[in-house]
């Protein structure tokens, strides 16, 4: 049984200087494909870094939401990065909107998010999307601006009548350790709406621990219990919900 950890952040601090531990902990828990994401131009050239050294990891490249405030965010690293790297970047992310807290330029943000899908699109890439409390504005975006290779919904938090719009513009939606909780009550019937060919799982390691290991750092290997749960929910096996949700991520990502 291959599992595959879409999307996590193998550099985070949390890890102090373990990646070697954490890599072999995944692969030793059946987890032979990960996809280390990037947060900006830094954290971007670090996991294009740790993909060249590890076995079974990529990376996605980009400028997170939260950075992207200002009115003119440099993004030229993007394809610079991709151009010396393509053996390793397999998508764009973690790119998006972020409405939470104070501080937010919603038009800088939409800005630099829609220039990012046009230089996906330019490099034959999908992309990663992180969306916080900006459904609406999620939405147009992506129908007016189509993703060429595709979108995934990372760690997937919002309502079944959002997931219901991503499904219909074609994007999967990737579902982490939340769905774990005792009180993932509108996630379990997400999980249970996406069709499974449209189904990714994932850590977002080092934070948001499955249960029973929630309050944790997390990692790659704990993916299998998310797995569990969305199998339980699905009522299907663990082997064939993994082979279907690990051939969805090659697939995604055009990993062979």
């Amino acid at each position: 049984m291959t599992l595959f950890d879409s999307h996590f952040h193998l550099y985070d601090d949390k890890y102090g200087n373990e990646q070697d531990e954490i890599i072999k902990n995944a692969h030793d828990n059946g987890v032979k494909y990960m996809v280390d994401i990037g947060l900006d131009e830094e954290t971007s050239k670090i996991v294009i870094e740790q993909a060249n050294k590890y076995e079974g990891l990529y990376c996605a490249i980009g400028m997170y939401p939260e950075y992207c405030n200002g009115d003119e965010i440099d993004l030229s690293f993007i394809e610079k990065l991709y151009n010396e790297n393509q053996n390793v970047v397999v998508a764009l992310g973690e790119i998006g909107l972020d409405y939470h807290g104070d501080d937010v330029n919603k038009e800088n943000q939409k800005k630099h998010f829609i220039r990012q899908i046009e230089i996906a699109n330019k490099l034959n890439l999908p992309i990663c999307i992180h969306n916080r409390e900006a459904d609406m504005d999620m939405l147009e975006i992506l129908k007016s601006h189509k993703v060429n290779k595709g979108f995934v919904m990372h760690c997937f938090s919002s309502s079944l009548e959002i997931a219901k719009e991503i499904i219909k513009l074609g994007g999967y939606i990737s579902i982490a350790g939340p769905v774990t909780f005792k009180n993932a009550r509108s996630l379990i019937d997400i999980a249970k709406f996406v069709p499974l060919d449209k189904l990714l799982i994932e850590t977002d390691a080092p934070y948001l621990c499955p249960e029973p290991l929630r309050g944790r750092r997390n990692e790659p290997a704990n993916v299998r219990f998310t797995a569990q749960k969305i199998a339980d929910i699905k009522e299907m096996s663990l082997e064939e919900f993994v082979h279907n949700t690990t051939e969805n991520a090659k697939h995604f990502y055009n990993i062979t």
